[in-house]
This record gives C-alpha cells, sequence and structure tokens, in this order.
C-alpha cells in the first residue's frame, strides 16, 4: 500500500470522526436493496432537515468510531452502510429515517448516537417518536402563552363586569372588612 493511499485513508477517518464529533446525532442504517430512485428520495428528504447522508468503507467508519469514542457500534458496521449526520436538529435523523424505513423495507435502522450517547434500534424508533426542533419551539410557546392568554381573560371579564355596571367596576369589600362585619 502506497503512502499516498494510506495518506488518503487517514484523512477519509479523520473527516468522519470530525462529523461524529461535531454532529448532534448520527444514524447507521443498511440501505442494500434501495433502488437508486429510492436513494435519491431519502437523500432529498434528509436534506431538507439539514441531515448529511453519507456512504463510507466500513474499516474506515470502525476507525473513526474508535477514534470519537463510539467503537461499541463497530459491530453494526457490516454490509452496505450509511450514516445521517444530523447538524442541527438531534431527532431529524432519527424521523427522517424511521418514517422512510416504514414505507421501505430495504432501508435497515442499525444503531445511532445522540448528543454522545449510542443508542440501538428500539431507542432510535422513540427519539423518532418525538416532535422535531419546530415542534418543541410551538410547544413551548403554547406554553408560554397559556399564562398570558389567563390574564387576558380576566382583563376582558373585569372590562365587561365594568360595562354591566355602567362604568364602575363591581368593588368587593376587603377580606379584613367583610369579616369585622361579620362579627358585628
Amino acid at each position: 500500500m502506497s503512502v499516498e493511499s494510506i495518506n488518503a485513508k487517514k484523512i477519509v477517518v479523520e473527516e468522519i470522526t470530525g462529523k461524529f464529533n461535531d454532529s448532534q446525532s448520527a444514524v447507521v442504517v443498511e440501505y442494500r436493496g434501495l433502488s437508486v430512485a429510492e436513494v435519491t428520495e431519502l437523500r432529498r428528504a434528509l436534506r431538507e432537515e439539514d441531515v448529511e447522508f453519507k456512504v463510507y468503507k466500513n474499516k474506515l467508519v470502525q476507525r473513526a468510531t474508535e477514534s470519537a469514542g463510539y467503537a461499541e457500534i463497530n459491530d453494526k458496521l457490516v454490509g452496505p452502510n450509511a450514516i445521517a449526520f444530523g447538524h442541527s436538529d438531534a431527532v431529524a435523523p432519527a424521523r427522517v429515517l424511521a418514517k422512510f424505513a416504514k414505507d421501505h423495507d430495504a432501508l435497515v435502522i442499525k444503531a445511532g448516537i445522540v448528543e454522545g450517547k449510542v443508542l440501538e434500534v428500539e431507542e432510535i424508533n422513540e427519539i423518532a417518536k418525538l416532535p422535531g426542533r419546530e415542534g418543541m419551539y410551538s410547544m413551548l410557546l403554547g406554553m408560554l402563552q397559556a399564562p398570558v392568554s389567563k390574564f387576558a381573560r380576566v382583563v376582558k371579564a373585569v372590562a365587561d363586569a365594568r360595562e354591566e355596571n355602567g362604568g364602575e367596576a363591581p368593588v368587593e369589600a376587603p377580606a379584613e372588612e367583610k369579616v369585622e362585619e361579620a362579627a358585628e
């Protein structure tokens, strides 16, 4: 093996290691049996979610996972594999791949790494059920808006009561006065 070939492999291993370290998540899949059109469709769906889909030689990926501290997935690196690297949303690769696998039996999820933790297939499938970043933002916004909405309803109720009483808000006696009146 030439020095140039060894250096080229080292560069690829460094690239893969960097992707594992820089991505929020990575999911390993076997794609044997997918047509070119299906792989193109999968790549498009992943790209829309800012997920990079790469095919590397298993031996180079094994060296990279050892370097990055994820060697425990090396036993899954058998056969034709691809890795989906999630850059901006840790859930996106799992969500897109799980959805695609439902309609395409040839795509098999093997393992993954999410925020530094190695996960088995079952865990990846559970993560795939979580809402994406946009969904989480919507849920958070809804939770933050709930108290404001309640406050707005109270203010409206007070305004409606004022309108019913000719511009005067109904005033209740403070609790202390009520107690004194009851004592008399």
